[in-house]
């Protein structure tokens, strides 16, 4: 008995250690799941460059809701952005974006062999702004961040790093069969991981 005991809890913590994802059901909690499982996403933007005004622009950007951990997460995508850096500068004319997060950058997806187009390895669509954010949020900004990305830390200074938030005005998770759902900011913020 008490080896069987020992096995479920053992099987317990191994599942809190792998990182059980949330159920389709908890579209919410998924959101908030995938953004903290993810170190990176793909920011669009329209562009204001010279031959491509007011087409989609995408790019990688690192970004980061709060160091790893079950409990490190806000919610709050935060990036490490440059003026210098082609998209910022199209934030500049129009701080509207969309970013696009994915299991597929984590091992859950490949443990499973889903495609990252398969619904089940889970992806959210973030609409918003990009803001800068006030000096006290840069604490935490900086602190989500360089956990986790600590080589930011060592970039050039003379770049002019600045700490920003994609300020989120819409959700659509897909994580099941069936279509994306909607998740409200005020859903998405609500719940934990």
């Amino acid at each position: 008995m008490a080896g069987l005991l020992l096995l479920c809890a053992a099987s317990a913590l191994l599942l809190v250690a792998v990182g059980a994802i949330p159920p389709p059901q908890e579209a919410a909690r998924m959101a908030r799941f995938v953004l903290h499982s993810c170190d990176w996403g793909a920011l669009a933007t329209l562009s204001a460059q010279e031959g491509l005004r007011g087409r989609p622009f995408a790019n990688i950007f690192s970004l980061s809701d709060g160091p790893h951990g079950p409990f490190g997460g806000s919610g709050v995508p935060y990036l490490y952005l440059t003026d210098m850096e082609i998209s910022v500068q199209d934030l500049e004319v129009n701080a509207n974006a969309s970013l696009t997060v994915s299991l597929a950058q984590t091992p859950y997806c490949r443990r499973h062999r889903y495609d990252p187009q398969n619904p089940l390895c889970a992806h959210v669509i973030f609409v918003g702004s990009i803001v800068k954010v006030n000096d006290s949020e840069a604490v935490l900004a900086k602190k989500a961040l360089f956990s986790r990305h600590p080589e930011m830390e060592s970039w050039p200074k003379d770049h002019n790093w600045f700490f920003a938030k994609f300020n989120i005005t819409n959700i659509w998770v897909l994580d099941y069969f069936g279509g994306l759902k909607i998740v409200t900011p005020e859903e998405y913020y609500s719940v934990k991981p």
